[in-house]
């Protein structure tokens, strides 16, 4: 049987699951326009997101929502618009960045983060609001007004508590288990907040999809710019979305083996051998807008523990 070549797989993954365009300019913004300067014009958007089955409108559509929603921000020169990280979503995309592109598990000194809300100090309102922001930061609800995590960004939870208006409202406080009393020990909690069985089937899912990937890869000379992007794009696209549902415990409190640390290797491996020419291609269209439009930076080949010769 003849093997699939890059963009027979390229058609396949487009065809076997509508992808939201919001969401794929989120994805295409973070991973691609985040290292030239976090600024791209509308016509550079539409240009990247065409070969993924995005259509002008569509394009159009997501990023006025995006504005809408703060994630970005417009701006015009003459008839063409651009559009660029908004001040106040950068640090989550930031966040973001880190955790996508670094490897699982965090080191953790044994210490718990606790975020308290009795009864009475906060309205159900607000309180939907913080536990739906710490849950994307990792934090279970133990107990009614009571949420933890392991090892806690305190960047991360400082901006969702400033972001609803909850700073002054909770009660934070760092927890460690107090030794020779007998207590269970505070690992059992992992069991008791987070259901890791759905995160562990999507991290082995996305092994399944992508390792064909990586032989194909590996099997053809060169992949030309404009696949190579495409690929790229598909790719931390299904794994951005794997980590937003990932809590992202530190790696003593996961069951061993993790499926997370093989999905990270696959997709480590895959960026690697796309990401030169995906660059190729996303700088030609960035010029074509901006002759001036800047290459990656240099955090961009810090990226999977590093891209130069990689």
């Amino acid at each position: 049987m003849k093997q699939m070549t890059s963009t027979e797989w390229i058609a396949h993954a487009l065809a076997a699951e509508p992808l939201r365009s919001k969401s794929l300019v989120m994805t295409v913004m973070g991973d691609a326009i985040a290292p030239h300067g976090g600024v791209a014009w509308l016509g550079s958007l539409i240009e990247l997101l065409a070969p993924l089955g995005v259509t002008d409108r569509l394009v159009r559509t997501s990023v006025f929502r995006l504005v809408q929603e703060g994630w970005l921000t417009a701006s015009r020169e003459g008839r063409r618009s651009r559009y660029a990280f908004d001040a106040k979503s950068l640090p989550r995309f930031q966040r973001a960045d880190r955790r996508i592109y670094a490897p699982p598990g965090l080191h953790w000194d044994g210490r718990w983060t606790l975020v308290l809300a009795p009864n009475g100090s906060i309205d159900g309102g607000l309180r939907a609001a913080v536990r739906k922001e710490l849950e994307w930061e990792g934090f279970a609800m133990l107990a009614p007004g009571v949420l933890a995590r392991p090892g806690a960004d305190a960047e991360g939870l400082l901006d969702a508590l400033e972001r609803t208006g909850a700073r002054d409202k909770v009660f934070v406080v760092s927890a460690a288990e107090l030794p020779h009393v007998g207590s269970r020990p505070l690992q059992e909690l992992v069991g008791e907040g987070w259901d890791l069985t759905a995160v562990a089937q999507s991290y082995c899912g996305f092994i399944d999809q992508f390792t064909p990937l990586l032989t194909l890869l590996r099997d053809e000379a060169q992949v030309a710019p404009p696949d190579a992007f495409a690929i790229r794009s598909l790719l931390i696209h299904a794994y951005r979305r794997l980590q937003l549902h990932d809590p992202m415990l530190p790696i003593a409190l996961l069951p061993d083996p993790w499926p997370g640390s093989d999905a990270y290797q696959v997709a480590r491996a895959v960026y690697l051998m796309v990401a030169a020419q995906a660059e190729v291609h996303i700088d030609a269209v960035l010029k074509r807008e901006d002759a001036s439009a800047p290459a990656a930076d240099d955090a961009f080949y810090q990226r999977f523990g590093g891209l130069r010769g990689g």
